[in-house]
């Protein structure tokens, strides 16, 4: 892979080193090139009283501040993510005030060596990264307390990664084993022995009673540098490794980050042909690694109970010939219609109003909502109101059908302007050439309508017929730049 500094990257280290930010990378600095390239994270230690001059930083580099899943916060670590415009990648660093490690589950201990690392710090290609010696005994502190205690082993938490492997071989230099005592005066409780055996225990083939003794040796030494007691830690570790694959896997639930600004609703209209599909799918693949996304669809949206209810009874009342069929209604909503037509577009109106709300409360809770197509009264006639016209297309209509015709009405006067909408225009001779699916006269009436549609005063306007990965970058910064 390669392994090329990201330009956000280096427009970080650049203004790190020139604002004289104390920082450092704090770990996994073997592969500093990884976390370079954007493929790790960035894990970057930093001194309290720069804290507010890093911050600034990152605002001034467009990286947005992010809140964990419920329940897995750390104090003293924060979390900002970047858009990194030329690759598309979101670049992620872990701002660390504290030094909080151990099990992934827990994180229970806070070593006190945020200074000592600070103080040992060097320039090494891009970023400051501590003293060798001090990554390799915190290394070996990190990996005996996530893989060589009791409960690491019972839950089959025990094995070291091919990556920690090789951070840690990579780490145990002679040089670096011959200067670790001085690290090791930093750490009250753990002194040369204990760490000769955490070391071992961390060798393949150690056997799991040594191992065992390392890690509740280590444990015991660390007490004061705990978050919580022992046995409260056992209790989180064992729920949590019991809960989250239940809630992954019988309730699909897969928490992800939210943005501290709160969530975003994001409308992507156009006409056919646009790309408007394949555009929600893109962002939804680039989001959903990080945020909390969900996906809906206003053109087409989910059936309400109710929905299935009456549709189903007008299919019935079809197959027996009851009344003929009335397919699309924006190409027929200028001609007379019966009443099971007036049923389906009072039908479609509640789902679009419905699906409206679910994108509204998502967002408000957090989630970055993306919705294709939308229905705007006024100005998008193909996903807005339709019985008006044909009531003016037929007879003196009953009461029933005008009341119908009030209530589509109403569902959509209640649906308000998205947070963002981004429009895709397209020349409708190219939409019909692309769409050919459909017939070219309700693709070019699609079409024409959004061609001929002033957005640009409350809409990001994006040129359809660009190459759809130049139309998928561009959309990334307008929406990272809104978020």
């Amino acid at each position: 892979m390669d392994n090329a500094a990201l330009d956000l990257i280096a427009k970080l280290s650049d203004s790190l080193a020139a604002q004289g930010i104390d920082y450092c990378h704090w770990k996994s600095n073997p592969f500093l090139n990884r976390s370079a390239s954007g493929e790790n994270d960035l894990d970057l230690l930093i001194g309290r009283p720069s804290a507010h001059r890093f911050e600034r930083i990152l605002a001034e580099l467009g990286f947005k501040e992010t809140f964990p899943p419920p329940g897995e916060a750390l104090p003293g670590i924060r979390d900002f993510y970047g858009l990194d415009e030329k690759s598309g990648r979101l670049v992620h660093v872990h701002a660390h005030y504290q030094l909080i490690l151990g099990n992934d589950l827990s994180k229970n201990y806070r070593l006190p060596l945020e200074q000592v690392y600070l103080k040992s710090s060097a320039r090494q290609g891009l970023f400051r990264v501590p003293a060798p010696e001090l990554e390799l005994a915190t290394l070996v502190v990190r990996m005996t307390l996530k893989h060589s205690t009791w409960d690491a082993l019972l839950m089959r938490h025990g094995s070291l990664s091919e990556t920690e492997r090789r951070e840690l071989e990579v780490l145990s230099t002679e040089e670096n084993l011959a200067k670790v005592d001085e690290a090791l005066q930093h750490l009250p409780g753990l002194d040369r022995g204990l760490f000769d055996l955490c070391l071992q225990s961390l060798q393949p083939g150690c056997p799991v009673w040594t191992r065992v003794r390392a890690g509740e040796r280590l444990q015991k030494a660390l007490r004061a540098c705990a978050r919580r007691p022992h046995w409260f830690d056992l209790l989180l570790k064992f729920t949590r490794r019991i809960w989250r694959p239940i809630q992954g896997r019988v309730f699909g639930i897969a928490p992800r980050n939210r943005l501290a600004n709160g969530g975003l609703f994001i409308a992507v209209l156009g006409g056919d042909g646009s790309g408007k599909t394949t555009l929600v799918e893109g962002l939804q693949g680039w989001l959903s690694e990080v945020f909390t996304v969900r996906t809906l669809h206003m053109g087409k949206p989910a059936w309400s109970p109710l929905t299935f209810l009456l549709r189903g009874i007008l299919k019935i009342g079809t197959l027996l010939r009851l009344y003929p069929f009335e397919g699309d209604t924006y190409e027929e909503e200028s001609q007379p219609h019966g009443f099971p037509w007036f049923v389906r577009a009072v039908c479609t109106a509640r789902d679009r109003y419905l699906t409206y709300l679910r994108a509204r409360r998502d967002s408000a809770n957090g989630s970055i909502v993306l919705c294709d197509r939308y229905s705007l009264p006024g100005f998008m006639h193909m996903d807005g109101p339709q019985c008006a016209n044909a009531l003016r297309a037929g007879k003196m209509p009953d009461g029933l059908i005008r009341w119908m015709s009030r209530r589509e009405a109403f569902y959509y006067r209640q649906i308000q302007p998205p947070d963002l909408m981004v429009v895709l225009k397209l020349d409708p001779e190219t939409a019909v050439r692309r769409k050919t699916e459909e017939t070219a006269e309700s693709v070019r009436a699609r079409s024409t309508e959004v061609w001929n549609l002033g957005w640009e005063t409350f809409a990001r306007v994006l040129d359809a017929g660009r190459p759809r990965e130049e139309v998928l970058s561009a959309a990334r910064k307008i929406i990272w730049s809104s978020l």
